[in-house]
């Protein structure tokens, strides 16, 4: 063999040899040599939706803290269901799922499941009209209808063996949707959804109504590949930790769960109807002082509602009046000259809201103070400053919503008020109050969200900046 093809062959193996002595590259370094987290996830409610500020919802709102964490891109992968989002990462097209997957079916998709943040319960959703069905009997003779991987393949088992005569139904090439439609015009009777989704469904379709659990609760993790390397995992675990540990998380679990807190079929009918025939006679004001109050005109929309119902010439015992109800002297400081006169309501509304949420103290973060210049529309910012010194007085933090909430209704207790400045007040109403705004807001957002985009796309990972909502 010639000495010159000899030695080619020789370097060649010592690259060989040394290309494979190479460490391979972790989880970790290849998203930060990439520069980009790749999350494939769902649109929902519960998950990811589009909303005035772009992208939100509770996984894109976790994902994006880890890419910032990270200090890479985030690229949202849209999957059609929690199957795909699975088989995105095992593809090895996204580095995690994150779409309101439940631990078992994490598991059983041979990924690795990540810390666990939430728990659920799979619960049964029938249409209103019919016998309330209080136990597994009462669904006899009538089928569940489900789709595939509804239901824990064990909780199936479980079921199909305690209950033999017990008939499920699977739907293939349907989405949710298509089963709920169903389920509210009578062509099935029953079905399951989670927990967490469950009034969010309720409020866009007061006819349904959810039932008995049909599964212990499991708990929602994130995906990602089930390898040797656990650099991924060790970052999101690190992560989860930390929003535990500063108290974050359950300010994102409240966040996009507090709209849901509370359901009335007889007021969110109402309130769907008059989306139908009132709204639209009021959308383009809504719309404008939106733009010139640099508010999300949905938003402007949840309060007039609140207060008027959209009615023009609302009044109050008290002698508030018009579509944001203002009173006599906050109209004429405001120059409103009409409180009478939708557009100038709308205008001064929102102008004495931004006033309000101006003066909250300047180290309360967003979406506190939002949710805290609500309360002040309602109860006044004294009375709502009474309630953040108790708060504070009580060991808990004051610049924290889901704190002074607590404290508001004591405002109404002679015990609490007489320790305040501003003395008495019905604590209980700015409570819900700013409750039913964040749930018309919700509804509204849901009605009237723009399409999602059909393609992956690059979102920039700033700091977390929630929503209004």
């Amino acid at each position: 063999m010639p000495a010159g093809i000899r030695n080619a062959i020789l370097l060649l193996l010592a690259l060989a040899l040394g290309a494979g002595c190479t460490p391979r590259k972790s989880q970790l370094d290849s998203i930060r040599e990439r520069g980009e987290l790749r999350v494939a996830t769902r649109n929902s409610p519960t998950t990811y939706f589009v909303d005035r500020d772009g992208e939100t919802g509770l996984e894109f709102e976790l994902a994006k803290l880890l890419a910032k964490r990270l200090k890479v891109r985030l690229r949202i992968l849209q999957a059609n269901d929690e199957q795909e989002a699975v088989q995105l990462v095992a593809a090895g097209l996204a580095d995690i799922a994150a779409a309101g997957l439940r631990h078992k079916f994490v598991a059983a998709a041979n990924l690795l499941p990540g810390p666990e943040y939430q728990s659920v319960t799979l619960q049964l959703v029938y249409r209103n009209g019919r016998r309330v069905p209080k136990s597994i009997a009462d669904i006899f003779p009538d089928q569940i209808h489900l789709l595939p991987g509804s239901l824990p393949a064990a909780a199936l088992a479980d079921l199909q063996v305690r209950y033999p005569s017990l008939s499920f139904y699977t739907h293939q090439g349907l989405t949710g949707d298509d089963l709920l439609d169903m389920l509210e015009h009578g062509r099935i009777a029953f079905t399951v959804l989670p927990s967490n989704e469950i009034v969010h469904t309720l409020q866009l379709r007061p006819e349904l109504r959810s039932g008995m659990a049909l599964a212990e609760p499991e708990p929602l993790v994130w995906g990602m590949l089930r390898d040797e390397d656990r650099s991924l995992h060790d970052a999101v675990s690190a992560l989860f930790a930390k929003l535990r540990a500063d108290g974050k998380l359950e300010k994102l679990l409240a966040h996009f769960q507090a709209p849901v807190e509370s359901f009335d079929y007889l007021d969110s009918r109402t309130f769907l109807d008059r989306i139908r025939t009132r709204l639209p006679l009021h959308r383009d004001i809504f719309e404008r002082v939106a733009v010139e109050t640099d508010l999300d005109w949905r938003f402007l929309a949840a309060i007039s509602y609140q207060e008027s119902h959209w009615e023009a010439e609302a009044r109050s015992p008290t002698g508030v009046r018009g579509m944001m109800m203002l009173t006599t002297d906050t109209a004429r400081r405001l120059g409103v000259t009409d409180r009478l006169d939708p557009e100038q309501s709308v205008r001064g509304g929102a102008r004495y809201f931004q006033d309000l949420r101006q003066r909250i103290p300047e180290q309360v973060p967003e979406p506190d103070r939002t949710w805290m210049a609500l309360a002040a529309y309602n109860v006044g910012l004294g009375h709502l400053e009474d309630a953040r010194v108790l708060t504070e007085s009580q060991g808990k933090d004051p610049d924290n919503w889901l704190h002074v909430r607590e404290h508001l209704p004591l405002l109404g207790n002679e015990k609490w008020y007489r320790r305040t400045r501003f003395g008495y007040a019905r604590g209980h109403e700015p409570v819900h109050f700013v409750r039913n705004i964040r749930r018309y807001y919700h509804v509204l957002l849901q009605l009237t969200q723009p399409a999602p985009p059909a393609q992956s796309w690059l979102v920039e990972a700033p700091a977390l900046d929630l929503p209004l909502l």
